[in-house]
């Protein structure tokens, strides 16, 4: 009876998780939507001045925000190959290809704060999220700069596409998970997106569209009945902005109830004997003499399947983070696990391409740039162990978020939102003013890389003064200013409560005093008549 018992509790938290993972990739389209809402009309006006565009910074900068206000690099990178199909130069498309890598990550980042309030698993899933990020910069870091040098993406994939045939008649394969998550997602909220390629394109025939949602359901455009529809034009019609808003905290709930439940569940269905054993099998490279090598490109192949699965490298990259926070997952196996989802992922803009109308060959070209672009960054960073600079900076990252909690949103920020709109506003300036400004924060980030390399492994090659960096003021060398200011002021917002919970305590015991010496007054009276 016990053993029953037993069996069916598992089965029923089985049942549980599937439940959570089919919400939890819900979560991350009503994301993506949210966004779409939000940064709808501002795509055109990131495409609208062609010569801006021109500076390779700015295009990567362009391709951030993009993908960060679409939540999807497919859709950024859509949004690209057509705008190459509509006359854009394939040379200024390219660094908006490789900023679109970056921008996807953003969701796994946000992911990781689910499992903020477990110091360990934070830093576990905060690494996991940021190895991502770490692996991208670096990419894009290196190549965009060897591709204003030698142009040699472009060149290649010119060769490459000047002997194709004939590409009509391609088509997309079927997206397996949008055909289980389509009823629900659909049935919330429908986005137009003709209108949405139309704004970033800043096609005139969609100049008067006001609203991104879907508003003609059906061959007779009759009234739509999906729950967004309320808060559109023929309902409360609160504008994008505002359902974005409130969708974007729907999501954000969904989100974390979701990945909460799932970590909880986990951990109860699996002991840490099983937890041991699931670990190590994962993390275990081949069992056969000289070929454990040989397990982190097979691991690749896998996390590319899984993301043309899925037909979303954030939604795999997303689920994969929780597994690391809770042990399953090492930093060393979900690297590779990333990298292949990033090739995963370009098969999206080559079918695009591939289907596309108008300038054929150069769309093809554009989204074989993201496929080179993504291997040309796996052979930098990954095949030679000590070129394995993302998993280093994501430790890093890691054990500094764990220690200050706070420091994961302002990362969040910076690296996502304030850095590329800074960068995005100095190019308004003109190129030379931006790069008055960026060349001498560049070096001397730099100089300071170097000089942190030598403090740790030849420190005796360093002038004295050099050897630590003691001699600076404490907040140019720690974070423990900033997180004392931080602290005092919650600390502050708590005491203030405890205080006022305190005033109230005592204000209530003094009118029970009272209330007693009344009693015992009144008693004595009677007595004394």
């Amino acid at each position: 009876m016990a053993k029953a018992k037993d069996v069916l509790m598992v089965v029923a938290k089985v049942l549980m998780i599937i439940t959570c993972l089919y919400f939890f990739i819900c979560s991350l389209s009503f994301l993506s939507d949210s966004f779409r809402l939000l940064g709808g009309r501002n795509l055109g006006a990131l495409f609208a001045n062609s010569e801006l565009l021109n500076n390779p910074v700015v295009g990567v900068m362009i391709g951030v925000l993009v993908t960060v206000l679409v939540q999807s690099s497919s859709t950024s990178t859509t949004i690209i190959v057509g705008l190459v199909a509509a006359d854009v130069p394939v040379k200024t498309a390219i660094p908006m290809i490789m900023g679109a890598n970056i921008g996807t990550s953003v969701t796994n980042t946000i992911v990781s704060f689910t499992q903020m309030s477990d110091r360990e698993e934070f830093r576990r899933a905060f690494a996991c999220a940021t190895v991502h990020d770490m692996f991208n910069w670096l990419s894009v870091l290196t190549l965009v700069t060897l591709e204003m040098c030698t142009g040699y993406l472009e060149k290649i994939t010119a060769a490459m596409v000047g002997t194709l045939g004939d590409t009509k008649g391609s088509s997309k394969p079927p997206d397996f998970l949008k055909v289980l998550t389509k009823p629900f997602t659909k049935s919330v909220i429908q986005l137009d997106k003709k209108v949405l390629a139309g704004w970033a394109g800043n096609d005139p025939k969609y100049e008067n569209c006001t609203t991104v949602l879907k508003t003609g359901c059906g061959d007779d455009s009759s009234v739509c009945t999906f729950v967004f529809a309320n808060l559109g034009p023929g309902g409360a019609n609160i504008g994008d902005t505002g359902s974005g808003i409130v969708l974007l905290i729907i999501a954000l709930i969904m989100l974390c109830g979701c990945l909460i439940c799932l970590v909880k569940l986990l951990n109860s269905i699996l002991g840490e004997n099983v937890k041991k054993i699931i670990k190590n099998g994962v993390n275990r490279d081949i069992p056969i003499k000289y070929l454990g090598w040989l397990t982190g490109y097979l691991v690749m192949l896998v996390g590319a399947f899984l993301t043309i699965i899925v037909q979303s490298s954030s939604v795999f990259t997303s689920t994969l983070t929780p597994l690391a926070g809770a042990g399953l997952v090492s930093l060393e196996r979900a690297y590779p696990l990333t990298l292949g989802s990033n090739i995963g992922t370009t098969t999206t803009s080559l079918l695009a391409a591939l289907a596309s109308k108008g300038h054929e060959k150069e769309t093809i070209q554009i989204a074989l740039v993201h496929l080179f672009f993504n291997i040309s960054g796996i052979l930098l960073f990954y095949p030679i162990p000590c070129m394995r600079w993302p998993i280093l900076l994501a430790q890093r990252l890691g054990d500094i978020t764990s220690q200050y909690r706070w420091f994961s949103i302002v990362y969040l920020l910076f690296m996502f939102f304030i850095f590329p709109a800074i960068i995005f506003a100095l190019s308004l300036a003109g190129p030379v003013a931006m790069y008055i400004i960026l060349i001498p924060i560049a070096v001397l980030v730099l100089v300071i890389i170097f000089i942190n390399i030598l403090q740790k492994y030849k420190p005796s090659i360093l002038p004295d003064i050099l050897q630590d960096w003691d001699f600076l003021p404490e907040p140019l060398r720690s974070l423990d200013p900033i997180d004392r200011v931080i602290m005092t002021t919650f600390s502050c917002f708590q005491i203030c409560r405890v205080n006022n919970n305190s005033d109230s305590t005592d204000q209530n015991l003094e009118e029970i005093k009272k209330k007693q010496q009344s009693e015992v007054n009144s008693l004595l009276e009677k007595d004394v008549v």
